[in-house]
């Protein structure tokens, strides 16, 4: 009873007593009683409160160059862009005037076979019956990754590659079809299909999925030619074992564009030619 009596009368260590009596003593506030110490307190007062003001002075001084050096920036970006958009209209102005001039040169050389070299050499736009086929990736289609398609001939991503879209242009190509464009884009005998990245280039242009693939020809049997074919069955496959989304239907009427300047640097016109290798190419476009 005695300890719990002495534990209820002293509840606080005398330890704490005697801190808190000296505590008493020196004052509460802490604030130093000397008159060195508060002079000392005072000059860290005045340094702190110069550097903040230097330091907001100079926030104010250097905000007005900030902005101006955004605002050239964003100026220099802009006249880029615009110069970007000028050279652009410039390249496709004298791409138009190159083919023209090659139009002029099969109409002067062709002779009555000029649409037709025209045609073949998808320097003018064609129309005609065909099939539109669309080919685009999983849903949900990732990046790289590892698995079967991941070699130079497969990719399990469920995203459509530079070698599927060859496989699919060469079948149609292969069945019959007289004029081939993907996403707009003309293809002819100097077309190429490859890839950057995941990215799908035709002619060196970057297209973006879905890829519509329109081709001239006999629509129905263009389009049951491809389907049966092995190319056909390739594309199939893709659809079944990778989800890759494809539809094929017969067209009434489609239009192609012409392709860019076709730049021929080695072959050179027959002078004379006998026209024995000539075949008939039928009346599908015009």
């Amino acid at each position: 009873m005695s300890l719990l009596t002495n534990v209820m009368d002293h509840s606080l260590d005398d330890g704490y007593a005697e801190a808190a009596a000296r505590r008493g003593e020196t004052g509460r506030s802490g604030l130093p009683r000397t008159m060195r110490a508060k002079l000392g307190l005072a000059l860290g007062l005045v340094l702190v409160a110069v550097v903040i003001t230097v330091g907001a002075a100079e926030a104010r001084i250097s905000a007005p160059t900030l902005a101006k050096e955004r605002g050239e920036l964003i100026d220099r970006i802009e006249t880029g862009n615009s110069n970007a958009d000028e050279l652009a209209r410039s390249v496709d102005k004298l791409r138009g005037e190159v083919g023209e001039k090659q139009r002029q040169a099969l109409e002067k050389h062709g002779g009555a076979k000029a649409d037709l070299v025209a045609l073949l050499s998808g320097a003018n736009e064609v129309t005609g019956p065909g099939v539109k086929l669309v080919v685009d990736d999983a849903k949900g289609a990732a990046g790289s990754g590892g698995g079967p398609r991941e070699s130079a001939d497969f990719s399990d991503t469920g995203r459509v590659r530079d070698h599927d879209m060859q496989r699919v242009v060469n079948g149609l190509w292969e069945s019959g079809a007289e004029a081939i464009s993907i996403n707009g884009q003309r293809l002819t005998a100097l077309s190429a299909i490859r890839a950057a990245g995941d990215a799908i280039l035709v002619d060196n242009k970057p297209l973006a999925p879905p890829y519509t693939v329109l081709a001239v020809g006999d629509g129905q049997r263009l389009s049951t030619a491809f389907q049966n074919s092995a190319d056909g069955q390739y594309l199939h496959v893709l659809q079944q074992n990778y989800d890759i989304r494809t539809s094929i239907s017969a067209q009434d009427s489609l239009r192609l564009p012409a392709a860019p300047s076709l730049i021929v640097r080695t072959a050179e016109p027959i002078a004379g030619g006998s026209g024995k290798g000539d075949a008939d190419t039928g009346k599908g476009t015009s």
